[in-house]
């Protein structure tokens, strides 16, 4: 059996002043090592859920253990951001020096890391990104690309065993959103970096190991990627889409090309278009 790295059981969050929970008594796990991607359309329950994991939140119903870590006081809380990073929607609210090693660096020094172990630490994670050339340039004059991956240096400087992606590509253009991702896949299979990446985005959701669909604060679908979306009409009427290569993937078949089920990224089309020559 795998190491599970996220327990929830029966989790409920409700907001003060909300008419209902945000998250509604769900119950799921996580595998150490494992690439989840989280989706639903506004207001389903998926940044909440984020927070729940990060400790920014606790829950109001149910048991949630992250890295074997249960939060209840605030002292539990700070031990499990330390082992869960997250990384928001928007960098400016993520970074707050004006010198992009020292943003790195904040984390570990409100730690109270040794200086030496900080600066090792804040190069490594500056390389990991890509962005060891502006470790002394000022963040308000990045791209926002630029800035989410020294977002994401921030976090991976902590040296976290779980990273939590809340629509952290949201914001950016094709080609950022194209960066950053790469960078989560990176980190997860080559650092063994457990990802749960929180999108819109169906073409990355159909690249990880599972895939949860959530819906007024409930899981509605959970599965691998070709699990759910091969219950095409479910997620349509959950307001979300399938990936762009299953609808062409479709089409083709109606015009007589014998593709099989399933195709969702280029290169499964790729192969599929090359086995019919």
């Amino acid at each position: 059996m795998r190491d599970k790295i996220i327990q929830a059981q029966n989790v409920s969050f409700q907001y003060e002043d909300g008419a209902a929970p945000a998250v509604d008594d769900i119950t799921f796990t996580v595998d150490r090592g494992e690439f989840l991607a989280v989706l639903g359309r506004n207001g389903s329950g998926k940044s909440t859920l984020a927070k729940l994991l990060n400790a920014l939140l606790l829950p109001t119903a149910g048991e949630l253990t992250v890295d074997g870590l249960r939060a209840v006081t605030e002292d539990d809380c700070y031990e499990v951001r330390k082992s869960c990073g997250m990384v928001f929607q928007n960098p400016d609210n993520q970074i707050v020096t004006t010198i992009v090693e020292e943003d790195c660096a904040f984390g570990l020094e409100n730690l109270g890391t040794p200086p030496e172990e900080i600066r090792w630490r804040v190069k490594a994670a500056l390389s990991d990104v890509g962005m060891s050339e502006y470790a002394e340039a000022s963040p308000s004059m990045l791209s926002g690309g630029q800035k989410q991956r020294v977002a994401v240096a921030g976090v991976l400087a902590m040296r976290p065993k779980i990273i939590v992606f809340d629509e952290s590509t949201a914001m950016l253009d094709p080609i950022g959103r194209r960066d950053i991702f790469a960078i989560a896949q990176r980190l997860n299979k080559e650092e063994g970096i457990t990802v749960v990446w929180i999108t819109h985005f169906m073409e990355e959701a159909a690249l990880a190991d599972r895939v949860i669909v959530m819906d007024a604060g409930k899981i509605a679908l959970e599965g691998t990627p070709k699990q759910v979306f091969s219950q095409t009409d479910r997620v349509l009427a959950l307001g979300l889409d399938v990936p762009g290569m299953m609808k062409l993937a479709d089409r083709l078949r109606k015009a007589g090309l014998p593709l099989k089920e399933g195709v969702m990224t280029v290169n499964e089309m790729v192969v599929e278009l090359c086995r019919l020559k």
